[in-house]
């Protein structure tokens, strides 16, 4: 059975200047994704995952690279195209409460993508609007209550229903539980696996909780500095991590087992600096398996079926459940 392909990106490149040179926020970034799947984007705070997310959406535009949306260049959109895009393309943001109007009430805000759209007459928005409270799980009662008289939970709701509001295909989801509790966390979280059996959606899920991501990823990319260093299926991921950055991301996952011990792999080693960085593995300063072939550039590689690393010596890591004694 062959799958639908919504969304290719091609050395995707997102560049800023700094007093200090330019940063590479993302850095020859590729991957694809298929309909009604979700690809997870882990990796650690500034390694680029919300600046990926944001660029293939145009709220911050590409210094290189090709977006492929259904087959169709949108690298480099005029309004009037980016405008329509719009309707296929959305983002759950991350803070619930700050990525709302504190002025309008959860009608306004859920209605305004329709009032954009236009071609609708007013009691086909109301009809809409109310539509859409039921799917996420909202109260109509709170229609006209205002973002601050609710919870977080709520206030998230508030934040899928808009993005729902024009019927996109492909959602970024960018850390949509994680202002959250652990109990509403659980939440959200079936309520975007309903909205995709349901609708079809594709998500890009980011996020730095790895068992949020695995818990709702099909597919997940590992990314450090700017690039992507491992992708993989979910489980697949899990079970045979090859890159040293994900080996060491997992040795930290928290073991709900007082009497489970795990080996925490620590890492040394300063930062390389996203700033004008040097050719070669970024994370060559803080992995204890640093040799001269480090120095050159690290590209991804087909270690197993749909398993990706970027690592030359990936395969032998394969193998090796820890990094050696005394490192």
């Amino acid at each position: 059975m062959r799958t639908e392909q919504v969304l290719e990106v091609q050395h995707l490149k997102t560049y800023f200047p700094t007093q200090k040179g330019i940063l590479h926020a993302v850095d020859d970034v590729s991957f694809s994704m298929e309909k009604g799947k979700t690809l997870g984007v882990v990796g650690e705070s500034g390694c680029g995952k919300s600046t990926l997310g944001r660029t293939i959406l145009h709220l911050l535009e590409s210094t290189d690279g090709r977006i492929l949306f259904h087959g169709e260049d949108v690298t480099r959109v005029d309004r009037r195209r980016l405008r329509k895009l719009r309707e296929h393309m959305q983002i759950i943001f991350q803070d619930p409460f700050s990525s709302l109007n504190p002025r309008m009430s959860v009608r306004e805000i859920i209605k305004e993508p329709l009032i954009l759209k236009g071609g609708r007459t007013r009691q086909e928005m109301e009809e809409k609007v109310e539509e859409l409270m039921d799917v996420v799980g909202l109260d109509r009662r709170l229609a006209f209550s205002y973002p601050h008289e609710l919870d977080g939970g709520r206030r998230q709701r508030i934040g899928i229903a808009r993005a729902l509001a024009l019927d996109p295909e492909f959602l970024v989801c960018d850390e949509p539980v994680s202002a959250l509790d652990v109990s509403i966390q659980a939440q959200i979280l079936n309520l975007m696996e309903d909205l995709q059996e349901e609708r079809g959606l594709t998500y890009m899920f980011i996020t730095h909780d790895l068992s949020v991501v695995r818990y709702i990823s099909h597919e997940i990319a590992v990314m450090y500095l700017g690039q992507i260093v491992e992708k993989a299926p979910a489980e697949e991921l899990f079970s045979h991590a090859f890159h040293p950055y994900t080996k060491a991301l997992l040795s930290a996952i928290p073991v709900p087992d007082i009497h489970t011990k795990r080996k925490r792999i620590l890492l040394k080693g300063e930062l390389t600096s996203p700033v004008n960085p040097k050719p070669g593995c970024r994370f060559r300063s803080r992995c204890p398996y640093e040799c001269e072939e480090c120095r050159k550039p690290q590209e991804l590689r087909e270690i197993m079926p749909a398993h990706y690393a970027a690592c030359h010596i990936s395969r032998e890591l394969a193998g090796m459940p820890d990094f050696p004694k005394g490192l």
